[in-house]
């Protein structure tokens, strides 16, 4: 064990997306592309018969199978042993990709990351990266629970073949993806084609990672008034999403852009943005707990910066489901305002609930 705990974690990639949204494609890029890295790849493919393993292309790259169908908690485990023989190999691969089954909700894959100590020892979850369908999402969000979670657990989503519905259409699925995951990077994109820099070693899951990347990852008030074009590859997550309330207590002058429901009435996710002063931590901590176990089936993600009353450091936590951690993350900076964010998305969450607790959180000026 000491020579592999030693060593820096191995980054990994979970590809998700609907049947037909390219995952394949994306991963022949990523396995054809002169890169310079070497990926072991982890295939989930539904059903007996391992058709993906087919359609990917011949590379150097080590590729597992998992032919146990659905993800769920016997995959838990396969994924377990396949991880752990991949660090049996060390030195053969710098990271590894796993492209889930297009039924598969990602959660527990990526569960398996932030949960097994021994495989967290020694990997490190990257991204959850999403493929769209951008024609055919309306339908899916109207069959499929887990079309909707793959948006709503992504770091990054790419809203695929981009190129097959018209502009109109285009602006109101991205519309549709921000309401159900206001803080996911969004690229639009044709046939799987983006620059690999944008979709690998992002970082993204850490929060505290995508924090030093993007300072402002949690800031979603701050919208600007960038218009894309069919082609855009902007980072679309500087803006607030806040559609399933209207009359929010402005408190801490915190202000929101009502964007209106979504143009997809079947969407069920729905993003809380909360934000106050600096924290009680023999408030908030209980509170959080308690939070995380009564309605941990309904939280796909949390991620916040806690401010505590007297204590020099942000604090980072993120959550999903029912498992929560955190962690100080680094000094407050002179002149940084003080203050704690958090981000629940989910499903029949409270927000009045949410918003009164969380306030009575706050130290008392």
């Amino acid at each position: 064990m000491t020579e592999t705990t030693t060593q820096k974690p191995i980054p990994v990639t979970v590809l998700t997306g609907y049947l037909g949204a390219g995952k394949t494609t994306l991963l022949n890029r990523i396995l054809s592309e002169n890169h310079g890295r070497k990926y072991a790849v982890i295939v989930n493919e539904f059903g007996e018969i391992g058709i993906d393993n087919d359609l990917i292309v011949e590379s150097d790259e080590e590729i597992y199978e998992m032919n146990n169908g659905c993800v769920c908690c016997t995959v838990r485990g396969d994924l377990i042993r396949v991880v752990e023989g991949l660090m049996r190999r060390p030195g053969r691969f710098d990271a590894i990709i796993v492209e889930t089954t297009g039924l598969a909700d990602p959660v527990p894959v990526a569960q398996t990351f932030f949960m097994d100590d021994d495989v967290r020892a020694r990997t490190e979850l990257d991204a959850v990266v999403a493929l769209v369908d951008a024609k055919h999402l309306p339908l899916r969000l109207k069959d499929s629970r887990e079309a909707e979670d793959q948006i709503a657990f992504a770091d990054v989503v790419l809203l695929n073949k981009t190129d097959l519905v018209t502009p109109e259409e285009l602006e109101r699925i991205e519309a549709t993806v921000r309401v159900i995951n206001p803080s996911a990077r969004i690229y639009r994109t044709q046939r799987s084609e983006i620059d690999l820099t944008k979709v690998l070693d992002q970082g993204a899951f850490n929060l505290e990672k995508a924090l030093e990347n993007d300072p402002h990852f949690l800031d979603h008030d701050e919208h600007d008034d960038h218009v894309c074009g069919p082609d855009c590859d902007h980072d679309h997550h500087h803006h607030d999403h806040d559609h399933h309330h209207h009359d929010h207590d402005h408190h801490h002058g915190h202000h929101h852009h009502d964007h209106g429901p979504s143009p997809i009435h079947d969407v069920t996710v729905q993003s809380i943005s909360l934000r106050g002063g600096e924290m009680n931590p023999d408030r908030f901590f209980p509170w959080i707990q308690k939070i995380t176990q009564t309605d941990g089936p309904n939280i796909l993600r949390l991620k916040g910066i806690i401010a505590f009353a007297g204590d020099a450091e942000r604090y980072v936590v993120q959550g999903v489901h029912m498992i929560i951690e955190g962690d100080h993350q680094r000094p407050w900076k002179d002149g940084e305002k003080r203050e704690t964010r958090l981000v629940f998305i989910g499903r029949d969450l409270d927000r009045e609930k949410l918003e009164r607790t969380f306030k009575a959180c706050e130290a008392q000026a």
